[in-house]
């Protein structure tokens, strides 16, 4: 059995590993409710997209818009398999998603760390992603470019979103 206070310190501590300033935003965390639904994770996606939106490296690209609604974030939401959550974990951590060939963190490292957030949420969890892989696109929450991947296991979620602008 996990430890709640071991697991959710060690999943916030691998998640900021994840950040990197004006950039990845990440939050982590332990649903208060005890059966937490969709309306739970789509209310701390818009937690994280309210920190983007504050963050003073933003604001002017972003203002007057504010984080959309908690339908449109669901609407957004495309499910993706467990196997390939960490490689997009990577991914939004790693390579920018404007300038590909240009890198964030160390994509080893930020593999590794990935890999890790993935197995704390187990082989159970769920995973969604706001890239709709039936045709390429992303349905985006902001109004530059983003890329977010969310996950929970009923119990503990991880999101991360990247920004950026041309």
């Amino acid at each position: 059995m996990r430890s709640h206070d071991v697991l959710l310190s060690e999943l916030r501590r691998s998640m900021a590993a994840l950040t990197t300033e004006g950039r990845v935003y990440v939050r982590a965390g332990r649903y208060a409710e005890s059966a937490p639904d969709m309306a739970e994770l789509t209310a701390q996606i818009r937690a994280l997209l309210t920190q983007v939106f504050e963050d003073p490296a933003w604001k002017r690209f972003l203002a007057p818009a504010v984080p959309p609604g908690a339908g449109a974030v669901e609407g957004s939401l495309e499910l993706i398999e467990v196997g390939t959550a960490a490689g997009l974990l990577t991914s939004v951590a790693s390579v920018g998603i404007v300038w590909p060939s240009h890198a964030l963190v160390d994509h080893a490292v930020a593999a590794r760390t990935a890999t890790r957030v993935v197995s704390l949420l187990r082989s159970d969890a769920t995973w969604w992603t706001n890239h709709d892989s039936d045709c390429g696109a992303v349905n985006l929450l902001t109004p530059v470019f983003d890329s977010l991947i969310a996950g929970t296991d009923g119990t503990y979620y991880a999101i991360a979103v990247q920004v950026a602008d041309d």
